[in-house]
């Protein structure tokens, strides 16, 4: 029920893929050759074929194909793989604002049905509150570790602005506290169609300035996925911009950081992520939709095209099937270059926001283990001051 339900999270579409083997891509010198496949006539046509259709330079086309499920992966994230596209979430176009809140109402509500369980499973407990005017849950493990008990992190749930009102936000929030052992604030942000941009974003900072009331900013960290991803970023900007002191790492996982469908996995993943599956499913209604007519290359919509010096440490998560990879790869590369401390890691398979689905896979907690041991290093963990 929970992997069932938890896909409705998040949302998506997703592209095809193909590859060579790892010594073709390293330039190696191959081995010994294989025993001929019985396939092999078929093969030669088809090298003759593709040879053929891409022998001038310009966009790359390729033959149909099946993906097999990568056996590389533990059977737990094999089955989310496996898994079919999940409707209507990737590619929803309701006619009108009332259909839009009907439709993510019960989305809504069957993701925040397991929550109680899911808590209780993993030892954590949610309080609700109203931060900055905004809100809100406290969210925690029953007995935070010693050393994160002056630690406050800060999530920012995903969902295509449109999705995930309420406590079905939280769920990132829960996994972040059961298996990196925070204290969380998760809030419930105002989204479209009743509330387009800046309202999001008016939000967030209203919390991330209530937050640091609570906390030194040198022990505090923000993270969020796919929008919230996006939205972590912004909020970066936006601060800096504003004066307001930024925390000390923050965590974007496959960020949302260009709403103009640029970047190659927009297509090379385009039907083999099985959560986002394409671009023209709900995404580029919701994007419009969040926009309300302001230029989507705005840095505060897209933060890709903002300028990303003095950042703070970062660490982003996506994986090889994720439509939104190389939005993850050109916001990796943007903080290279701009001389920000940033960690990238890849997951085998891992369509759109997958770690968030299935909290019982163990690459569901490698990635919060490996957020968490950023934090950890990144984060202080000094008492506030008098």
């Amino acid at each position: 029920m929970i992997r069932r339900t938890a896909v409705l999270l998040l949302l998506s579409l997703a592209p095809a893929a193909h590859g060579q083997t790892l010594g073709q891509t390293l330039g190696q010198t191959p081995g010994p050759a294989p025993a001929p496949a019985a396939n092999a006539p078929d093969f030669a046509r088809l090298e003759a074929e593709q040879s053929a259709a891409n022998a001038k330079p310009g966009p790359r086309a390729v033959p149909a194909r099946r993906i097999p499920v990568p056996g590389t992966v533990s059977p737990e994230f094999q089955a989310a793989i496996a898994a079919p596209y999940r409707a209507p979430a990737w590619n929803a176009n309701p006619d009108s604002a009332a259909e839009w809140t009907a439709l993510v109402g019960r989305l809504a509500a069957q993701t925040a049905e397991p929550l109680p369980a899911l808590r209780e499973r993993l030892g954590v407990v949610s309080t609700p509150e109203v931060i900055g005017g905004v809100k809100a849950w406290i969210i925690a493990p029953r007995e935070v570790p010693a050393r994160n008990r002056n630690r406050l992190l800060v999530h920012i749930h995903g969902g295509g602005y449109v999705y995930n009102p309420g406590e079905a936000g939280t769920v990132e929030a829960v996994l972040m506290a059961a298996f990196g052992g925070f204290t969380v604030i998760s809030f419930d942000y105002r989204m479209p169609p009743d509330a387009p941009f800046p309202a999001a974003m008016d939000d967030a900072m209203a919390v991330w300035k209530a937050a640091l009331t609570l906390q030194r900013p040198e022990n505090m960290a923000v993270f969020g996925t796919s929008t919230g991803g996006a939205m972590t970023l912004a909020l970066m900007l936006r601060a800096r911009q504003e004066g307001v002191t930024l925390p000390a790492a923050i965590a974007p996982g496959t960020p949302w950081s260009d709403l103009t469908e640029t970047g190659d996995s927009y297509k090379a993943n385009e039907w083999l992520d099985n959560v986002l599956v394409s671009y023209e499913g709900y995404l580029t209604h919701a994007a419009r939709l969040y926009a309300g007519g302001h230029d989507l290359k705005d840095p505060q919509l897209s933060p890709i095209y903002g300028d990303f010096r003095g950042l703070p440490p970062t660490i982003l998560t996506t994986g090889t099937r994720d439509l939104f990879l190389s939005n993850t790869v050109r916001t990796h590369r943007k903080l290279r270059q701009a001389g920000v401390e940033a960690s990238l890691q890849v997951f085998e398979g891992m369509s759109h926001a997958q770690y968030l689905f299935n909290p019982d896979a163990p690459e569901t907690r490698e990635v919060f283990g490996e957020i968490a041991a950023f934090f950890d290093r990144t984060l202080g963990s000094e008492p506030r001051g008098p």
